[in-house]
């Protein structure tokens, strides 16, 4: 199904991509969708949700903590993993 193409999801922000994976999620567990087309939206949502873990994991490796001096006062930052 051509709808439900792939394609598109790298361009996503994590936002969109979640919400969509939300009203695929909401569809599949009404049971609303025909059978083939179920199969389409579940492989298009396995998409989204890796997509999500990727952008995830990336973020995380941005994240920094704050470093704080005896007295408490914030001395600069390090990577989250020091």
């Amino acid at each position: 199904m051509s709808e439900y193409s792939n394609e598109d999801i790298k361009d996503m922000s994590f936002e969109t991509a979640l919400a969509e994976l939300e009203t695929i999620v909401n569809k599949l567990e009404s049971g609303q969708a025909p059978l083939q087309e179920s199969i389409a939206i579940y492989e298009r949502g396995e998409a989204l949700k890796n997509h999500c873990e990727t952008l995830l994991k990336s973020a995380e490796a941005k994240i920094e903590k704050i470093t704080l001096s005896r007295d408490g006062v914030p001395t600069g930052t390090s990577n989250l993993e020091s």
